[in-house]
């Protein structure tokens, strides 16, 4: 288990992005947050297998590829502080 701080930038606002992340997250049972910044961009921290967390990058990237102009990733420990996903 590991924990992804990530922050997505670009047009990432108002596209449906994080009702997307948060769908995504559900199928894949991961667990976290998602939320919008004052900036325009969107911050995420995620916690999960390794592999389902880069599932999930790699399905936003597939929709919203043309929408993500840089995405940072922070990998740490995880903590299993959150029991569900949610958008904040």
């Amino acid at each position: 288990m590991v924990r992804a701080h990530i922050h997505f930038f670009g047009t990432v606002q108002g596209v449906g992005f994080r009702y997307t992340c948060l769908s995504i997250a559900q199928q894949l049972s991961l667990t976290g947050w998602v939320k919008n910044l004052s900036d325009g961009s969107v911050q995420a921290e995620i916690e999960g297998p390794r592999e389902k967390i880069d599932e999930l990058l790699s399905q936003l990237k597939g929709q919203f590829g043309s929408f993500i102009r840089e995405q940072k990733i922070e990998w740490v420990e995880a903590r299993a502080q959150f029991d569900k996903f949610s958008i904040i």
